[in-house]
């Protein structure tokens, strides 16, 4: 693929192997874009100590081999069809699409050069995911609808906002989701390996937005914070209402069914095994640690899904004691 060729994001730190890279090097950088640690110290949040480790994490855990190094494997009928079968594929690729000049749109206007150049860098990562997923596509046969034309948002802050809280929630699930497809067997296991690098890249991401959001609030002027605050409960207000279904215009759009609430209700179709809604969150919330435990414990991690999904674990609990005793009673 030509990753170059991404209109309007940052280039990548690094260029971009050939196919035949050595497999130890790619083992290599694929061990260093999951673990980072920055200089001792403290690192007070909204800081420039703060920033400068944040933007140095994201450099640092580049990786310019995968998922730009992929070897698609071939299928079985019975798991391409159950590939070609999941309602994903056409808002997985015009997610990425949006995501990619919404993220170049605000690194045009953020203001500030460290954030500029990181978050630059996000928008040409998530130009590759789209790449991949549309060389995916195109491998297994999978039709997709034309794609919308892609219009740079004239907010380009709130797009940004939308698009981060967006990936934190969507990225919780995609980690449980994707451990149980990896623990099914359900998809060959070469296809699984062959995401995961897509998968960690995710958490690096919203890692990246994570820090940038409480820098941002730190760093903004007393009397811009409450109305920052409110645009923030607005983007909830409006994520909430697109994945309770209320907002799927694609659908109308389209004779093929999609799923913009794939990774939320999603379990069935990568595995085999019928999960509780209780523990498939524990599964989620095991993923989430374990993805994050490589990086610098002074970074902060996304914390609002992983929040809300432990306090369902916990009152699910209480439910089910109390449950018991009533039938003990």
């Amino acid at each position: 693929m030509n990753e170059n060729a991404i209109e309007g994001t940052a280039a990548p730190p690094v260029a971009v192997p050939p196919a035949s890279v050595a497999p130890a090097i790619v083992a290599a950088a694929d061990h260093a874009a999951r673990h980072w640690h920055g200089p001792a110290g403290k690192l007070p949040l909204g800081s420039d100590a703060h920033k400068a480790a944040v933007c140095a994490m994201f450099r640092d855990t580049f990786n310019p081999y995968k998922p730009s190094v992929i070897d698609w494997p071939k299928l079985t009928p019975d798991a391409r069809a159950r590939l070609v079968s999941l309602p994903i594929w056409d808002i997985a690729v015009q997610t990425e699409g949006k995501a990619r000049l919404r993220m170049a749109s605000y690194a045009e206007t953020c203001g500030d050069a460290e954030w500029c150049a990181a978050i630059g860098q996000n928008a040409w990562e998530e130009g590759r995911h789209k790449e991949v997923l549309s060389n995916l596509v195109t491998a297994y046969g999978i039709e997709l609808v034309p794609e919308p034309e892609y219009i740079k948002p004239r907010d380009t802050e709130w797009a940004y906002l939308v698009t981060g809280y967006s990936e934190c929630i969507d990225s919780f699930f995609a980690f449980g989701l994707f451990e149980m497809a990896k623990r099914s067997g359900f998809f060959p296991a070469e296809l699984v390996d062959t995401f995961e690098p897509v998968i960690q890249e995710e958490g690096r991401h919203i890692l990246l937005f994570a820090n940038w959001l409480a820098w941002h609030r730190r760093n903004l002027p007393l009397w811009r914070r409450p109305w920052f605050e409110l645009r923030v409960l607005a983007v909830w207000v409006f994520l909430a209402w697109e994945r309770i279904g209320l907002a799927r215009g694609m659908e109308a759009e389209t004779e093929k069914p999609q799923d913009n609430n794939f990774t939320l209700n999603g379990s069935k179709a990568v595995s085999d095994t019928d999960l509780s809604p209780v523990e498939l969150m524990k599964v989620c919330l095991e993923e989430n640690d374990r993805r994050f435990a490589g990086y610098d414990e002074r970074l902060l991690r996304p914390t609002t899904t992983p929040s809300l999904a432990r306090v369902f674990v916990r009152l699910s609990g209480m439910v089910e004691r109390l449950r018991g005793s009533v039938r003990r009673g």
